[in-house]
Parts: C-alpha cells; sequence; structure tokens
C-alpha cells in the first residue's frame, strides 16, 4: 500500500513539472513570434517544452514547431492529438473540441545558435547608436 501512495505522490510531482514546461498557445492574445521567443526560453531553462493548442489555434502550434525546428533550435519528440468535452457554461452540453500537444526538445547546437543570436542582436543594437 505504501508503494502505491509513494507512486501516486511521485505522478503528481512530475505532472507539477511538465506543466511549468508548459505553453497553451491562443492564435489571439499574442503574436506568433511572442510563442517562438518563448519557447526558446523554456528550451533554454527546461531543455523541452510541451506545447499545447485548442481548436483553431492548433495552426498556430504547428507554426510555431516548424519555425523551431527549421531554425536549428528544437527536435520533435512527440505529437498528441486528442479530442476533449469542452462546456461553455456549468450545466450546459459539452461540446468536443480538437486538442494538440507537440513537445519539443532541443538540439544539440541550441547554445550556439542562442550565443548566436544575442550576439547578432547586441551587434545591431550597437550600429542604431553611431
Amino acid at each position: 500500500m505504501e508503494g502505491i501512495a509513494e507512486g501516486v505522490n511521485n505522478m503528481s510531482v512530475s505532472a507539477e513539472s511538465q506543466k511549468r514546461n508548459r505553453i497553451q498557445v491562443s492564435n489571439t492574445k499574442k503574436s506568433l513570434f511572442f510563442y517562438v521567443n518563448l519557447a526558446k526560453r523554456y528550451l533554454q531553462q527546461y531543455n523541452e517544452v510541451e506545447l499545447s493548442a485548442l481548436g483553431m489555434a492548433i495552426a498556430t502550434v504547428v507554426t510555431i514547431a516548424e519555425i523551431l525546428k527549421n531554425n536549428g533550435f528544437a527536435v520533435e519528440k512527440k505529437i498528441r492529438t486528442l479530442t476533449i468535452d469542452m462546456r461553455d457554461e456549468p450545466g450546459a452540453r459539452p461540446v468536443p473540441k480538437a486538442k494538440i500537444e507537440i513537445l519539443l526538445g532541443k538540439t544539440e547546437n541550441f547554445d550556439e545558435l542562442m550565443a548566436a543570436e544575442a550576439a547578432e542582436r547586441e551587434f545591431g543594437n550597437g550600429e542604431e547608436q553611431n
């Protein structure tokens, strides 16, 4: 019995750590590159990031993942699609919604790319001041 309780406690700890590196994307609240830059910071901090979206925001998540992959920052580890029931109001009939979760890990040359990007930004700011 103690082993089961310990396992449940461990599961809740790992679920919490996963939520820390999850970005829930909306296609109306922030710009695409806000999410790209946020994902880079999460990759830097946690070595992986989970992008999650519902309904129409799924296309935005796929675009973010592709930008990160094509620029060499991330590699895809897992893609999960599912349908969840959403309620507009308590007691209302559930409406099925599509959901996607994409888990990305950082590439081997992630740190070099981030350093080059930071140097480019610094160089660009220095030129503007002259």
